[in-house]
């Protein structure tokens, strides 16, 4: 059985920005500096880890070594190597640590092959998507388990996302995790671009940039916690806000007849297609 997460060490293999937003959110739960080990070859973001409390190091195999969950946190395309690294090292332990995999890509085959050690054994290995609301702690992750993971330590992964996700979601096919990434991996630049454009069409009809700027974000946030908040479906919410023949109603009349249904879907298609090719380019490295 996994140990629960405030008795467990925790290794990041890799200090960027989603694993400092992880590590802040189990610092903010009250999870001990001393129990976390991060490894991260840029001497700055050593730095900056090392600044919260927690241990750092250059080495991944001393990060990792005592470590019950190990979270790979490294760039897609230098995954294979540091898989095959820490594989290597764990050789010799009678129970290699929980894995959880924030490489964005690397599908669950490649990582249990690269993570097999010298005789045979496969780390247990969970997939998750995170988004980068995480790094002001409104995150919101997918994930997906291999058929050796127990109850007790998708429990553990599921504490560990949610000191920075309010939407931690287990899905049952790993295909899945691509769709999560075309709503919610990809999702956040969905919304900075709409409101990219609404500050646009405001500035151009008089306001000035600063003005267009405050009233579209606040509305994003404010919509955004209405849709949180409300009992009501988003269908529901929007008819509450639309008059018929008002004004409301003229916008999201020019919405349907550009075909908004469509672009949305089209775009989800994309993200969720480009995941899968990713994953199967990025498992051939």
């Amino acid at each position: 059985m996994a140990p629960k997460l405030q008795d467990s060490k925790l290794s990041f293999i890799g200090g960027g920005n989603m694993a400092a937003a992880i590590i802040g959110g189990l610092l903010n739960k009250g999870i001990s500096k001393q129990n976390i080990y991060v490894s991260e070859p840029w001497e700055v973001n050593r730095e900056k880890m090392a600044a919260t409390g927690v241990r750092t190091t250059a080495s991944n195999v001393e990060a990792s070594q005592d470590a019950d969950l190990v979270v790979l946190a490294v760039k897609p395309q230098v995954a294979k190597g540091v898989c095959q690294e820490l594989a290597s090292a764990w050789s010799g332990r009678s129970n290699a640590p929980v894995v959880i995999s924030i490489a964005a890509g690397i599908e669950l085959q490649s990582l249990r092959s690269w993570f097999k050690l010298s005789d045979g054994r496969t780390p247990h290995v969970i997939r998750v998507m995170p988004n980068t609301p995480a790094l002001v702690g409104e995150g919101a992750s997918g994930l997906f388990a291999a058929d050796d993971v127990t109850e007790s330590e998708k429990e553990l992964a599921t504490s560990l996302l949610s000191s920075v996700s309010k939407a931690t979601e287990w899905v049952d096919k790993e295909e899945l995790i691509d769709v999560v990434t075309g709503i919610s991996g990809s999702g956040p630049a969905y919304f900075f671009a709409f409101v990219e454009h609404l500050i646009a069409a405001g500035t151009a009809r008089g306001l000035s940039y600063e003005q267009a700027a405050r009233l579209a974000k606040q509305t994003c946030f404010g919509a955004g916690k209405m849709l949180l908040e409300s009992s009501d479906e988003p269908e529901q919410l929007r008819k509450n806000v639309t008059s018929p023949n008002g004004t409301t109603d003229a916008a999201l009349k020019s919405f349907e007849a550009s075909g908004f249904k469509e672009i949305v879907d089209k775009a989800v298609k994309a993200a969720t297609d480009r995941g899968a090719e990713l994953g199967r380019t990025l498992g051939k490295l």
